[in-house]
């Protein structure tokens, strides 16, 4: 075990924050920590959700290429709070901006409804992964170097807003990883930025490899073949496939 990743300080890569927001941050508004406090209409949800399945499919698995993230599954807490950091522009995303700005979704009790709808999504069994390499590796630096923050198995943390991330797309999670890095996601924590500067190129593909292996619990993953129901008449032809699962 190579001893350079062994003295590896302790992160957590995708963690937002050591508390509900980032202290470098601009504001994301009261409106973001009342959303947080809501009670979520998942009907309302369901209905709001209907222009982000144009990006993030139905079934909200995202496409493989990792342009976009698979989100179902995720806490809704995180999804929040990267909606308010993107309409107080904090992160820098300009296809989600125009959808999350307030004449797109509305108020608080609207992202809590949206969030709390993707929260109830099945994940995809089918999710791209890395090529394979040095997982042994790639293990070993999660578990000593992010579980504290993301978990034994990339779970999240609801309270700590820290983003669940076990069956992300290998490709998005290389990308955010890199952002990271060289400051372009800037709502990431300050010392976490100065910390991953001490990976290397074939320790950060190990890691997220492995993390991109990391099966959510059968509970959490949708069937073979699973569509959403609530998008019945939604046509997928035109979407890049996802159902290749690369070993």
């Amino acid at each position: 075990m190579s001893k350079k990743y062994l003295a590896l300080p302790a992160i957590c890569f995708l963690a937002l924050s050591a508390g509900p927001f980032s202290a470098n941050a601009t504001n994301p508004t009261a409106e973001a920590e009342r959303a947080l406090t809501l009670t979520p209409n998942i009907d309302n949800g369901r209905e709001l959700y209907k222009t982000c399945a144009v990006c993030h499919t139905p079934e909200g698995w995202g496409t493989q290429s990792g342009y976009y993230p698979q989100i179902a599954g995720q806490l809704k807490g995180v999804t929040i709070k990267q909606l308010a950091d993107i309409r107080v522009r904090n992160r820098d995303n300009p296809t989600m901006f125009p959808f999350a700005m307030p004449s797109s979704l509305g108020g608080a009790q609207e992202m809590a409804d949206v969030a709390a709808y993707i929260e109830t999504l099945p994940m995809t069994p089918y999710n791209d992964v890395g090529p394979g390499f040095d997982l042994g590796m790639g293990e070993h630096l999660y578990k000593q170097e992010c579980a504290e923050c993301h978990g034994e198995y990339g779970e999240g943390d609801t309270k700590e807003l820290v983003p669940l991330i076990q069956g992300q797309h290998y490709n998005y999670l290389m990308r955010q990883f890199n952002w990271i890095r060289i400051g372009k996601r800037r709502n990431a924590d300050e010392k976490m930025v100065k910390q991953i500067q001490h990976f290397g190129g074939r320790e950060i593909s190990a890691m997220m490899d492995y993390v991109s292996r990391i099966k959510p619990p059968e509970e959490k993953l949708a069937e073979p073949n699973w569509t959403n129901p609530d998008f019945p008449a939604y046509s997928r032809r035109s979407m890049p496939p996802i159902m290749r699962h690369r070993r």
